[in-house]
């Protein structure tokens, strides 16, 4: 095995322990978003409970909330889009490093 695996491996095997070891550690913990995270902080620090600002543009539209699985299904769908920009960035660098590289050659 090269080193190069060796390292990717490592690296893999850290972030899964990473992942897994406060689970364990912190037996009793709420491991909760950031969303209420501020709003409880805000809360704290003022003394008086805090008021959002607005409502969400589509919590409006459909006249209630929105819904965990809709709410989950608009993340993975904007988390798609980002990474698949990123992969075309990337892929384009890649590319024109390769492109670069046989234009010197020539």
């Amino acid at each position: 095995m090269t080193a190069t695996k060796k390292t990717v491996i490592g690296l893999l095997i850290l972030a899964v322990f990473i992942a897994l070891v406060p689970l364990f550690i912190v037996q009793d913990a709420e491991f909760g978003g950031a969303d209420n995270a501020g709003s409880e902080v805000v809360s704290e620090v003022l003394g008086v409970e805090y008021e959002p600002w607005f409502t969400p543009v589509f919590e409006t539209a459909i006249n209630g909330e929105i819904p965990g699985e809709v709410e989950s299904l608009f993340f993975c769908v904007q988390t798609g889009i980002g990474v698949g920009i990123i992969a075309f960035v990337m892929g384009r660098f890649v590319e024109r490093k390769k492109w670069l590289d046989g234009k010197k050659k020539k």
